[in-house]
């Protein structure tokens, strides 16, 4: 693709989302690497393995750069950076992570009262509750960035300095970089090859809103070929801007006709906005997200919030 940056394809376990990548950039006779990959068995084994196919090796890595506190974008770091003695770079606003992985059990409990208050059924509830707990977090540990990726952090290489912008919304961790000479964005999750939505609910007042500012930063800087955190490189960054935003549009308005004329908890909105798609493997995500439209819609004026055990919502 471009000498110095190289794609590393790693493995995930997860269903529709099986692998994800890292960027390795060479950077005189190291390398910066972008992401890490998720945290699990014979996980570093994969990236080593991945490394060697490009001709390179683990104790080249000088810096690790996340752009964001998700598991299979952080999940190897305190691993690598053990290993290589590289520093960590990453935004600040992480803890949507770190609580995760220092008490996974109090996450999985407020999850599991949101999915309540939301009017989750309590039998699946129980038995999704039941499958999770004691579940792996797909993170070797919390190592805390060594420099805080703040918009105009600047990160050299062979290919030229890298820019960094923050683009919250898929998580309020997440920041893109960009090349400007030649173009280039790293996208982590903002951007992907396929369109696909995620908010992290609860860590942010917007996070819907945030992701739509953070489009528009992405836009103004005029990229031409996208490296994604998920899936192959695309040149039509413009066309994917486009595609995101209006799915998002496209999300609210379904959100807001379902409960147009009738009061409706969250989780008997998902049907409305993604049909019968709904399943223990999917059902935090969907419910994630409509919660993040519904809380959009709330900012804006257009849905109230019926208090009440559950919640219900109305136009």
């Amino acid at each position: 693709m471009l000498a110095g940056v190289y794609r590393l394809r790693l493995p995930l376990p997860w269903p529709g989302v099986p692998h994800c990548n890292a960027w390795a950039v060479r950077a005189g006779e190291g390398i910066v690497l972008f992401d890490t990959g998720m945290h699990q068995p014979d996980s570093l084994a994969h990236l080593e393995r991945a490394l060697q196919m490009c001709g390179l090796r683990l104790e080249q890595v000088r810096l690790v750069v996340c752009t964001h506190a998700h598991s299979d974008h952080y999940g190897q770091a305190a691993t690598i950076v053990a290993r290589t003695g590289a520093e960590l770079w990453m935004h600040p606003n992480h803890q949507h992570m770190t609580r995760m992985a220092e008490d996974p059990d109090a996450l999985l409990d407020r999850r599991i009262e949101v999915a309540r208050h939301s009017g989750v059924p309590e039998e699946p509830l129980r038995r999704w509750a039941s499958e999770r707990r004691g579940r792996e977090s797909g993170i070797a540990g919390v190592v805390a960035p060594d420099r805080d990726l703040l918009t105009g952090a600047q990160i050299d290489s062979d290919v030229g300095t890298w820019r960094t912008y923050e683009t919250p919304g898929h998580a309020p961790s997440h920041v893109c970089l960009f090349q400007p000479e030649r173009r280039l964005l790293i996208s982590g999750d903002h951007l992907l090859g396929r369109i696909s939505l995620y908010f992290d609910y609860g860590f942010t007042p917007d996070p819907v809103g945030e992701f739509l500012r953070s489009l528009e930063v992405v836009e103004r800087l005029g990229g031409r070929l996208c490296l994604p955190g998920h899936g192959r490189t695309f040149a039509d960054v413009q066309a994917h801007i486009n595609a995101n935003r209006a799915l998002v549009h496209e999300r609210l308005g379904a959100v807001l006709d379902a409960v147009t004329g009738r009061s409706l908890t969250a989780f008997e909105v998902v049907p409305h906005v993604y049909g019968d798609s709904l399943s223990g493997q999917n059902a935090h995500w969907l419910l994630s997200k409509v919660l993040s439209y519904l809380t959009h819609l709330q900012i804006e004026g257009r849905v109230r919030s019926i208090a009440g055990e559950p919640e219900r919502w109305i136009a």
